[in-house]
C-alpha cells in the first residue's frame, strides 16, 4: 500500500517542471490501482493478488521506461528490481496461523515497519529519477508517508486489543499532520525522510510470533526456487563487485555495466562478452572469471548440500526431494550422488586440462601459458561457459583435431547430468539404463549427428570453405557440439546461410540435458514432446516409451516449459528490436543464444549499447534460472482435485 504512489514518481521522471505525458500518467494510475488491489487481496486471494501485482510491476516499468532507456545503470538496477518484485510475487506464501487464529498484531507490526522503511526509500528514489522536484513526486511521497502512518495507527489499534493503551494513536496522528504541513510548506521530502527513519527505529523489533528453529539461512535452503534465484543473483552481484576491483583489468576503467555483463555471463555459464577476455582482464581478473564459471556451473545447491554435510547439518525432507530430482538418485544414495558430481566434475576438468595444456604447449605456447590456457579452457568447456583466452575463440585451432575433440567431449559430458554421463558405457554396450537417462542420451545423440550433417552439408562451401575434407568433418562435429550450449566456435559463424541459421536457432533453444551445466529447454523436454507428437499422429491415447507410460503431468510440464521459453524469447526480441539499431537477424540470434546460455554471437554483442547489454543480461539470467525454477515450481506436490468434470469438446481443425 505504501508503494502504490511510487509509479507517479516514475511518471514524473525526466519531465522537468511540466506535466507528464498522458500515457505515462495513465500507466502510473493503472500501476497504483493494481498495487492497491494486490495489497487488498494478498492475504485473501493470493492468486488474484499475484495477477494484479504483476500488472503493477509491468505498468510501473512502462511509466519509468523513458528514464531507464536514457541511463544504462538505471536500467540495470531497474531490471534487478523488476526481477526481484516478480519473483517475490511468485514466491509469496500466505502466513500460517498459530493457535487457530492469524497473528494479527505481529502481521500489522511488520506492515507498519516495512511501510515506514519504504517512505524514506521512495524519497531517495525520487532524488534520482526526479531531481527537478516535480509536484507530482511530492504528492506521491506525501501519500506514501500518510499510508505508512495509517498502518502504524492500525498496529496500535490491534495492539490495544491486547491491553495496551490507545493513547499511542496520537503519535501517528501528529506525524501525519507534520507530513501534511511539510507538503504545503514545500519541504515534504526532507520531513518524510526523517520521519520514516525515526518511525522505523522506534517501532519494536519483534512481536509474538511462531518460535523459529534452525539457523537464519534455513529460509533459503528450504525452497529450491528461492535458493536458485537468490544464489545466482548474489553470485552475479558479487562477481560484478570483484571484477571492479583494482588489478582485475589493464584498462583504465571497466564500466559497471560491462563488469556486470561479464559477471552474469560467467555465473550463468553463457559466454557472451562485451570486452575481450584475454585483453581486458589481467591474470587476477581471469582467475575471478574462472571461479564464477565454476560456481555457476557446478551448482550452488550441490555445493551447499556438501557443505551442510561437512558441518554436520541434516537436510529437510523437501530439500532431499528436490535434490533427488536433480541428481536422479534415491534417498539412500543422495549424498553419494552429490559427492560423485563433484568428483566427476573435477576429474573430467583435470584430465581435460592436462590434455589441452600438452596440446597448447606442443603448438608453441610457453609452459605457464599453456597450463593456464588448458585449465581455463577445460573448466569453461565442461561448464559449457564458452569463455576462451583467445580473442577469436578456437578459430586458430580449427586444424587441430585433438583440441577440438577434447573440448567437444568436455562439453558433451558437462552438458549432461553426471549420473547420465556415467551411464554412457552401459548404454553403448546395450545394457539397461533408466528411462530418463536413455531419453537424454538418445536425444543428445540424434541432435549431435544431425547437427554435424546439416552444418557439414550446408556450410561446405561457405563457413567451412578452405579446409580439408577431414578438417571440415572435425569442425562440423565441433560446431554441432558447441552449438547447443557451449559457445565456442572454430569457424566464423557470422556469415552462415539462412537454413543453417534457422537450424542453429532450434539447436540453441533446445540446449543440453537436465542436471548438467547446459541451458535451454533441455533434451528430455524435446524428447517428451516428440513422443507426444508421434503418439498423436498414430492415434495412441497414451505416450509410451520402452514399456513405460509418460504421465500426463510430465507432458504438461514439458509443454509449459517450452511455451514459457518461447514467450520469454519473443518478449526479449521485441525489447531489443525496440531499443537497438541492429539487424533483426543478429538480434534474434543474440536473444536465442542468451536464453539458451550458449554464448555464440554473429556480432550483435559488440554493437549493443548500455540498454541492450542490460536486456541481454536479463535474458542470460532468466535463461539460467528460468527453466530450473519453473521445473521446481511445477514439481511441487499439490493435492489432486476430487471433483470430476464433463469433457469439453473444442474444435482445433
Amino acid at each position: 500500500m505504501a508503494l502504490a504512489p511510487a509509479p507517479f514518481i516514475f511518471a514524473a521522471a525526466l519531465t522537468g517542471s511540466g506535466i507528464p505525458p498522458f500515457w505515462r500518467l495513465a500507466t502510473a494510475a493503472i500501476a497504483a490501482i493494481s498495487c492497491l488491489v494486490s495489497a487488498f487481496f494478498i492475504l485473501r486471494r493470493p492468486g488474484l493478488a499475484r495477477l494484479f501485482g504483476g500488472l503493477a510491476v509491468l505498468t510501473g516499468a512502462a511509466a519509468l521506461f523513458p528514464y531507464l532507456a536514457a541511463d544504462p545503470l538505471a536500467a540495470l538496477l531497474g531490471a534487478v528490481a523488476i526481477i526481484s518484485a516478480g519473483y517475490a510475487l511468485v514466491d509469496f506464501r500466505r502466513p500460517k496461523e498459530q493457535g487457530g487464529r492469524p497473528l494479527d498484531v505481529h502481521r500489522t507490526l511488520l506492515q507498519a515497519r516495512w511501510s515506514a522503511i519504504i517512505a524514506p526509500l521512495l524519497v531517495v528514489v525520487a532524488l534520482f529519477v526526479d531531481a527537478g522536484g516535480h509536484l507530482l513526486s511530492d504528492v506521491a511521497l506525501t501519500v506514501s508517508a500518510l499510508v505508512s502512518q495509517i498502518l502504524v495507527a492500525h498496529w496500535q489499534w490491534r495492539r490495544a486489543g491486547e491491553g495496551h493503551s490507545l493513547a499511542w494513536l496520537i503519535v501517528p496522528g501528529l506525524a501525519a499532520g507534520a507530513v501534511g504541513l511539510a507538503f504545503f510548506l514545500g519541504h515534504a521530502p526532507l520531513v518524510i525522510f526523517g520521519l520514516g527513519l525515526v518511525t522505523s527505529l522506534l517501532l519494536p523489533r519483534s512481536a509474538p510470533a511462531p518460535e523459529r528453529h534452525g539457523p537464519w539461512w534455513e529460509v533459503l535452503i528450504n525452497d529450491p526456487a528461492r535458493i536458485l534465484f537468490s544464489t545466482f543473483l548474489a553470485l552475479s552481484l558479487l562477481g560484478t563487485l570483484l571484477l571492479l576491483l583494482p588489478g582485475t583489468t589493464p584498462l583504465k576503467t571497466l564500466s559497471l555495466v560491462d563488469a556486470a555483463f561479464t559477471a552474469v555471463s560467467a555465473v550463468c555459464v553463457t559466454g557472451l562478452i562485451v570486452v575481450d577476455t584475454p585483453q581486458a582482464f589481467t591474470l587476477f581478473g581471469q582467475i575471478l572469471i574462472l571461479l564464477l564459471i565454476q560456481l555457476g556451473g557446478l551448482g550452488i545447491m550441490t555445493i551447499t548440500t556438501v557443505a551442510l554435510h561437512a558441518m554436520g547439518q541434516r537436510l529437510s525432507l523437501r530439500q532431499e526431494r528436490m535434490l533427488m530430482t536433480m541428481t536422479e538418485s534415491s534417498h539412500h544414495d543422495l549424498l553419494v550422488s552429490l559427492v560423485t558430481i563433484i568428483k566427476f566434475t573435477f576429474v573430467a576438468e583435470a584430465v581435460g586440462a592436462l590434455v589441452l595444456a600438452g596440446s597448447f604447449f606442443s603448438l608453441g605456447d610457453p609452459l605457464w601459458q599453456a597450463v593456464w590456457r588448458g585449465l581455463f579452457t577445460a573448466v569453461s568447456a565442461f561448464c559449457n561457459a564458452g569463455f576462451a583466452l583467445q580473442s577469436n575463440s578456437l578459430v586458430e585451432y580449427q586444424g587441430q583435431p585433438l583440441v577440438l575433440h577434447v573440448v567437444a567431449i568436455l562439453i558433451v559430458f558437462g552438458g549432461m547430468a553426471p549420473a547420465t554421463s556415467l551411464m554412457v558405457p552401459r548404454w553403448l554396450a546395450g545394457k539397461a539404463v533408466p528411462l530418463v537417462a536413455r531419453l537424454a542420451l538418445i536425444t543428445t545423440a540424434v541432435l549431435l549427428v544431425s547437427g554435424t550433417f546439416f552444418f557439414l552439408v550446408l556450410e561446405w562451401s561457405n563457413a567451412l570453405s578452405g579446409l580439408s575434407v577431414a578438417d571440415k568433418i572435425h569442425n562440423a562435429w565441433f560446431q554441432s557440439v558447441t552449438l547447443r550450449t557451449a559457445g565456442f566456435n572454430s569457424v566464423d559463424i557470422s556469415g552462415v546461410i539462412g537454413p543453417t541459421f534457422l537450424i542453429m536457432l532450434c539447436f540453441m533453444f533446445i540446449g543440453g540435458s537436465p542436471g548438467g551445466t547446459a541451458g535451454g529447454a533441455k533434451t528430455t523436454t524435446m524428447g517428451v514432446l516428440a513422443m507426444t507428437f508421434w503418439a498423436s499422429i498414430v492415434g495412441r491415447d497414451e505416450v509410451v516409451a520402452y514399456n513405460r507410460r509418460i504421465p500426463p503431468a510430465t507432458i504438461n510440464r514439458a509443454i509449459t516449459i517450452m511455451g514459457s521459453g518461447i514467450l520469454i524469447w519473443f518478449v526479449m526480441v521485441i525489447m531489443l528490436e525496440t531499443t537497438q539499431q541492429i539487424s533483426s537477424r543478429d538480434l534474434i540470434f543474440e536473444v536465442t543464444s542468451a536464453l539458451g546460455t550458449v554464448g555464440l554471437s554473429t556480432g550483435a554483442t559488440d554493437a549493443l549499447d548500455g540498454i541492450g547489454k542490460v536486456i541481454v543480461m536479463l535474458a542470460m539470467f532468466i535463461g539460467r534460472i528460468g527453466p530450473m525454477t519453473l521445473f521446481m515450481l511445477l514439481s511441487e506436490h499439490r493435492p489432486g482435485t476430487v471433483s470430476r468434470y464433463l469433457d469439453a469438446r473444442i474444435t482445433l481443425t
